[in-house]
């Protein structure tokens, strides 16, 4: 069975291959492009003073420049696709030997107001968010980041199919990614749409035909002069002279809607490719069906309309070229053309924009999540269950540690159940805090988790794993847990959570928060609140013996020959060996 890193190895190879091949393609046609140059040069040259045979010489020069001009685009542009596949898949390769702490790490989208993301290395070096990223699209990077902290629990079985579907299209998301790679925009998706829904039309309805009426009375008026039956050979240049006033009518408005579309250009080309992509893929997952038949319900497809928009924007650029600009708005009025295109463009579309660009996004971020199940095919998507058991997973482990290092548990947690997990330092608490952690978050998402087997009913997640002080807030530590912990009792009240807790009330003496810890895991207990508590306080683990609904849980450490040793296995029952007086010791610190 080919493996992950197999497959990119393979088109690694093929990628490179074809690189390689259309670079000597480009060669080929940049020789020939100069030597057709050459030879129409020489023979306009030599036929100088015959100009029938010049003229015709000189056009079919012009057109077979033209020609190899399009076929060497066209080579150069499949190249660049080429080189972005081999940078795909060699970043694939990187990733999976561990190096991806270079990568974004959306170290913006942490919110320590959130239920879980600043605990559970979401967000930073060396997050979920980085190992996982693979989005090209900012406004993807930020759907990305927003089903990462969604906490929603409706709807797991659809995403999970989709994630499946996407999973098992490995060189289309491939393509997908390659050609939003090769385009770079400069407006956030969200100023175009704001932009496009406030545009005020400034060309009246009618003045459609003018360029039509004025471009034919143009070409009539030429053939005429041509051929001399037109007396006044002046009347063709006072003609242009007319066509430039009228488009000076204009210019000032449309000087700003070119500027103003100038760099929208590009979004709108990215976009019209992308597009073109998923309506050409079939699909056949609820939710992946939901999204294409969003940009499919028009007589006219998104992509075509996106590229009528794309080559008016593109013709409205070419006023910057003197010749075309005098000509062209002198002759055919093409500026008010254009511009009357693009506005009749946003008078259809503006409202529907901001749907195709959702879609594109979506898919930008789901092929993350698609690429995320394809890499790890030996890990498992959850069955849901609506019971009374959370969570019921065989060998569950944290998907960011190497596969040959992780030492996985087995885990079953049921509803409104307590566990309170003591262990020596670095013992692995903290790590398996995190695991369960993630599979929930995971699990929502539609992920699969790194499991060989899991049963969960959906809850959402809130943890207190990490707190800061505040110099700018004016909040001690010991405050900012507290209201922390006060978020975690207002929250629970309102709906279920699964709350997980690491060594809390850290910041006040021993006894007030063995006393403090206790009183709190009892009032967690009595909401019947689902979670688990991680603690080096033994004390805490004698509410197993008063509440039932409470379990005590460890992770060991053994000195053999004076040295420390884990297994990072989780067992039932309390921790007796402690290891910070070993560890002072041994490091010759007392």
């Amino acid at each position: 069975m080919e493996t992950p890193l197999d497959y990119y190895k393979k088109h690694l190879t093929k990628y490179q291959a074809e690189v390689k091949t259309l670079k000597k393609r480009l060669t080929k046609l940049s020789f020939f492009r100069v030597l057709v140059f050459v030879a129409t040069g020489l023979a306009l040259y030599l036929f100088f003073e015959r100009w029938q045979i010049a003229l015709v010489l000189g056009l079919v020069g012009a057109g077979v420049f033209l020609y190899l001009l399009s076929k060497y685009t066209d080579a150069k542009h499949l190249r660049d696709f080429n080189k972005a596949l081999v940078n795909i898949n060699e970043d694939e390769i990187e990733i999976a030997s561990g190096n991806f702490h270079d990568r974004a790490d959306g170290k913006t989208f942490e919110n320590p107001s959130h239920q879980y993301s600043l605990d559970i290395d979401l967000f930073g070096r060396g997050s979920f968010f980085q190992y996982t990223n693979r989005t090209t699209i900012n406004e993807g990077t930020q759907q990305l980041a927003q089903a990462l902290l969604a906490n929603k629990t409706d709807g797991i079985k659809v995403r999970q199919e989709a994630i499946k579907e996407l999973a098992s299209k490995p060189e289309w998301r491939q393509f997908y990614t390659a050609s939003a790679s090769l385009i770079k925009v400069e407006i956030p998706a969200k100023l175009i749409i704001n932009w496009l829904k406030d545009y005020q039309s400034f060309l009246p309805k009618a003045i459609k035909w003018l360029p039509i009426g004025f471009s034919a009375i143009s070409v009539l008026m030429s053939v005429l002069t041509i051929f001399n039956w037109i007396e006044n050979q002046m009347a063709i240049v006072y003609w242009l002279l007319f066509g430039l006033a009228i488009s000076g009518v204009y210019v000032k408005k449309i000087n700003q809607l070119s500027s103003n579309t100038d760099r929208l250009k590009d979004t709108f080309r990215q976009y019209a490719v992308l597009l073109d992509y998923i309506e050409k893929e079939t699909f056949t997952s609820e939710l992946l069906l939901e999204k294409q038949s969003k940009i499919q319900s028009e007589n006219e497809k998104a992509s075509h309309i996106f590229k009528r928009l794309s080559k008016s924007l593109g013709a409205l650029d070419n006023r910057n070229n003197f010749l075309g600009a005098i000509f062209g708005n002198g002759l055919f009025l093409m500026d008010i053309r254009n511009s009357y295109n693009i506005e009749m463009w946003i008078e259809s579309y503006a409202s529907k924009v901001s749907d195709w660009f959702e879609v594109v996004s979506f898919f930008d971020a789901y092929n993350s999540l698609g690429n995320f199940a394809f890499n790890h095919p030996e890990y498992v998507f959850p069955h849901i269950r609506n019971n009374n058991c959370v969570i019921r997973a065989t060998n569950l482990g944290h998907p960011l540690l190497d596969s040959d290092k992780r030492v996985p548990s087995d885990l079953s947690i049921n509803e409104e159940q307590f566990f309170i997990v003591t262990g020596a330092n670095m013992a692995g608490k903290s790590t398996f805090l995190r695991t369960v952690s993630l599979h929930i978050l995971m699990a929502n998402m539609g992920l699969p988790v790194c499991a060989t087997s899991s049963e969960y009913t959906p809850v959402k997640l809130i943890t207190s794993m990490r707190t800061s002080d505040s110099l700018t807030d004016d909040s001690s530590y010991f405050f900012s847990e507290l209201s922390r912990l006060k978020y975690i009792v207002d929250a629970i009240q309102k709906e279920s959570y699964f709350i997980v807790l690491d060594e809390i009330l850290k910041g006040t003496n021993s006894t007030d928060k063995a006393i403090g810890s206790k009183k709190f895991v009892e009032k967690l207990v009595a909401s019947k609140a689902t979670g688990i508590i991680a603690t080096h306080d033994l004390s805490l683990c004698d509410i197993e013996t008063e509440l039932d609904d409470v379990k005590n849980y460890y992770f060991d450490a053994e000195i053999i020959n004076d040295e420390l040793f884990f297994d990072y296995k989780l067992k039932q029952g309390i921790c007796q060996n402690m290891n910070a007086s070993f560890l002072l010791k041994k490091m010759e610190i007392v």
